[in-house]
């Protein structure tokens, strides 16, 4: 199976797309006016105790105050080792993403939120959940600093191992090396990728993580609050960090700043797979020539059609996703179960695919096709566990009802794509979504540069939407001074009052 990681680099906005066989898989968009906040650490001061909820609201400097539970406050060692007994799985990235439900009960009955925090109170946090929909974001006292190979978890005095990591010697190894080169009582957890690492390796990652974090601390007792003490990686390194391993065949980006950015940080973590990485300088657009532009349409329309003929509907909800199964033009060559079988069960792969790469989270129902024989049912059920096994991100399946429904959650730290990329549609009231008009302007961008190629005359007109042509003649300029100097064409922006939100039309003009 090959793997790839293809990245869109520009000004305005970053696309990775983690990529087997020719296939998206997961999708990763970071706009520098809509970053990810998850992993930042701040010095926040608490503006409200809730002890109805056990939980409190924490200004961090964002327009939404942050919220923490009881449980994210807490900060000693038994819950180290309850979780890492319960929930190994959690400590590749700290245990920074698990649901507050998942806390040891025992240990949060032990202290109340109004016996930890008070209003007024300077603490320092870390981003575990950004914000999603009208909901703040949910922060932890308990911080963690992920590099290459090595989780660092100052709050705790334990050494973790990735569960991933099989071998039993390596493990020991891997646990002894740490155990003897740390020099400060530190927790750490060893990722996946740690597996066959050189001792030398793990311990400059230690005096790196272990200078970040003391350089943090620094930084903290002097600075006012609220304020950021520390900013997470952009995309693309995250990207590199956590994706790029050895089973990556390759990794291939547009940008020469960001080709350059991603061998500078090789160099300090893994200057072996710098042969790996490629600089993409051809004309036609790098997600084109991979034909990535086409999934994603495809995972922002609610009907995807299945190769039989049969199709899924996803629905987002308020409270949850529903998808829905149904056969459409497919009819079979036998009988009627196991038409309905071969749909559901083409059916559950596609939905295992668009769940990924939509990345949705939450509570999820999904609406078979009824089966009469519960053996085809127990069989869909588990094709669609196997399915997810790929997804890095947690899941629980429920068995089907004999309905056809299965429940199932996956976990959410993030906006889907469709919230990404999308926003509520005006023109019906908010029933639908249109795409967003910077996601406009941005596909504006795509389409002139695919379009350079055939462009001969020296100035270029473009009609759009009247609010599309204020968001490029004001704060999107920037998207029309880099077209102009790349194609080395003036680009005439005119507004059309009957145009739609999402049309627009360009065409070459010889004269002004």
């Amino acid at each position: 199976m090959s793997k790839e990681l293809i990245i869109n680099a520009a000004d305005h906005e970053t696309r990775v797309a983690f990529v087997e066989d020719g296939n998206p898989r997961e999708l990763f968009i970071e706009r520098p006016k809509e970053s990810d906040i998850t992993g930042n650490i701040y010095k926040g001061r608490v503006v409200r105790v809730l002890p109805g909820m056990q939980a409190a609201f924490v200004d961090i400097g964002l327009e939404q105050a942050a919220f923490i539970y009881v449980a994210d406050v807490l900060n000693h060692n038994q819950e180290f080792e309850y979780l890492m007994q319960f929930f190994p799985d959690k400590a590749e990235n700290g245990f920074t993403d698990l649901d507050n439900e998942k806390r040891p009960p025992s240990l949060d009955q032990e202290f109340m939120i109004e016996d930890l925090l008070n209003e007024g109170q300077e603490i320092m946090v870390q981003v575990s959940k950004a914000s999603i929909g009208n909901k703040g974001s949910r922060i932890t006292s308990r911080i963690s600093l992920p590099g290459r190979f090595l989780v660092l978890m100052p709050t705790t005095d334990h050494i973790g191992i990735s569960r991933r990591i099989e071998d039993e010697d390596e493990r020991r190894r891997l646990k002894e090396a740490l155990m003897d080169i740390r020099s400060e009582n530190y927790g750490f957890i060893a990722r996946t990728v740690s597996d066959g690492v050189s001792r030398e390796k793990l311990a400059n990652e230690m005096n790196f993580l272990t200078s970040l974090w003391l350089d943090i601390q620094k930084k903290g007792a002097s600075a006012p609050a609220p304020s950021m003490l520390h900013q997470e990686l952009n995309v693309t390194l995250r990207a590199v960090r956590d994706l790029f391993t050895h089973e990556v065949e390759k990794l291939v980006i547009d940008s020469q700043a960001g080709y350059e950015e991603i061998l500078k940080f090789l160099d300090t973590f893994m200057p072996k797979l710098k042969t790996s990485v490629e600089l993409y300088e051809d004309s036609e657009p790098i997600f084109d020539a991979y034909n990535l532009e086409s999934e994603i349409s495809r995972a922002l329309k609610k009907k995807v059609w299945l190769k039989s003929g049969g199709y899924i509907v996803i629905e987002h909800t308020e409270a949850f996703v529903a998808i829905d199964v149904n056969t459409g033009r497919y009819v079979g060559r036998q009988n009627l179960e196991e038409t309905i079988l071969k749909t559901n069960l083409e059916a559950v792969k596609e939905i295992a695919y668009q769940i990924r790469l939509r990345d949705i989270g939450g509570q999820i129902i999904i609406d078979f096709i009824d089966m009469e024989k519960k053996s085809n049912r127990e069989r869909v059920c588990n094709a669609l566990k196997e399915a997810l096994k790929k997804d890095r991100s947690k899941t629980h399946v429920l068995p089907m009802s004999e309905l056809g429904l299965i429940e199932m959650t996956r976990k959410r730290t993030r906006e889907t794509l469709n919230r990404m990329l999308c926003e509520p549609c005006f023109y019906c009231e908010g029933e639908g979504y249109l795409q967003s008009r910077r996601t406009i302007c941005y596909n504006i961008y795509h389409d002139m540069l695919r379009e350079s190629g055939e462009m001969m005359a020296p100035y270029v007109t473009l009609k759009v939407h009247p609010e599309i042509a204020e968001l490029l003649l004001g704060e999107e300029s920037s998207l029309v001074d880099s077209l102009e100097a790349i194609l080395n064409r003036k680009i005439i922006v005119r507004p059309d009052v009957h145009f739609h939100l999402e049309q627009y039309e360009m065409y070459e003009m010889h004269k002004n």
